[in-house]
């Protein structure tokens, strides 16, 4: 008779992202300090095809901007969170930057590529939440665009 002396794994504690979690405050902090544009924070946790928890979407005017966003993520994160980046793809062409955090994935866009791709509509069935800059809103009290037009605005952006 074999004895039985497997060792029990502790049981992983699964930790449910909210639009709270530190995680996701780093990313949309470093993308303000890098002056990312129109900043669109999406859930898909109820979209049961969805790939992540949130995606992060912005946007940049220019290819060193888009790059220099990404980077200065992944300093924030490691050094807030203590967290590296799963992947990370598109910076040879930095037209669209991909950073994965896995249940977190950044987008940022060149602003011709944003418009063109519109990845806000695509994934229209997640609750938008656009991040606006405290500092701009006291100048500017608009609220960001994403690229479309009103009407398609709030069809594809629902508020929380």
């Amino acid at each position: 008779m074999a004895s039985q002396s497997a060792v029990a794994e502790p049981q992983r504690k699964i930790t449910r992202l909210t639009r709270n979690s530190k995680l996701l405050k780093v990313i949309i902090k470093s993308i303000q300090d890098k002056k990312g544009e129109h900043i669109v924070s999406l859930d898909l946790r109820k979209i049961s095809e969805s790939v992540s928890d949130f995606f992060v979407v912005c946007e940049a005017p220019s290819t060193v901007q888009v790059r220099a966003i990404a980077d200065w993520i992944e300093v924030m994160v490691k050094q807030e969170c203590g967290e590296l980046a799963y992947k990370r793809e598109g910076t040879g062409v930095a037209q669209w930057v991909l950073v994965d955090y896995v249940n977190v994935v950044v987008h940022i866009f060149l602003t011709e590529t944003r418009k063109f791709y519109r990845l806000e509509e695509t994934w229209s069935d997640g609750i938008a939440q656009e991040e606006i800059d405290e500092e701009k809103t006291k100048l500017a009290p608009k609220k960001a665009s994403i690229g479309n037009s009103p009407s398609k605005e709030k069809k594809a952006v629902k508020k929380l």
